[in-house]
């Protein structure tokens, strides 16, 4: 019941986020989508972490589930990032619209390396949990590192 409640909303979610970019009426908007996005998968990927570092103990179902979540919201921030956003509330950097391709780069590599870690989670072998944590972690630092202000 539990999996298939998380199952219908994160579906619904992605399918609400696939015309999002025609949503934003205004910047502000697209601008608090995204951050709403991201605070979701940092909550997630926090629980994951936690267990990938020692601070709480491996539970196989638990990282299961929050992997999958993980792996549906990696799809969502990106059509946040559109004409008018680089302004505002934000800590995005110019560089994301200077450096479109190499953004999009990044936004790839880390949807690719959730999906590896959802299936990771699903195997139920920790070593293959943590060395999948430790690489879609990467991908977030080297992320931040080039587009975000800290």
């Amino acid at each position: 019941m539990k999996k298939t409640f998380l199952s219908t909303l994160t579906l619904a979610a992605i399918a609400l986020s696939l015309p999002a970019a025609a949503q934003f009426a205004k910047p502000e908007d697209a601008i608090k989508y995204r951050k709403s996005a991201f605070t979701l998968t940092a909550a997630h990927f926090g629980r994951l972490g936690a267990m990938a570092t020692g601070k709480a103990p491996f539970d196989a179902k638990i990282a299961s589930d929050n992997a999958d979540i993980v792996a549906n919201l990696s799809k969502l921030p990106w059509a946040a990032f559109g004409e008018g956003t680089d302004m505002g509330d934000t800590k995005a950097k110019a560089e994301i619209w200077k450096q479109a391709a190499s953004f999009k780069e990044h936004s790839d590599k880390f949807q690719a390396e959730a999906v590896k870690l959802a299936a990771a989670a699903k195997t139920g072998k920790e070593d293959a949990f943590k060395a999948a944590f430790t690489a879609t972690a990467g991908t977030c630092k080297s992320c931040h590192d080039d587009f975000r202000s800290k």
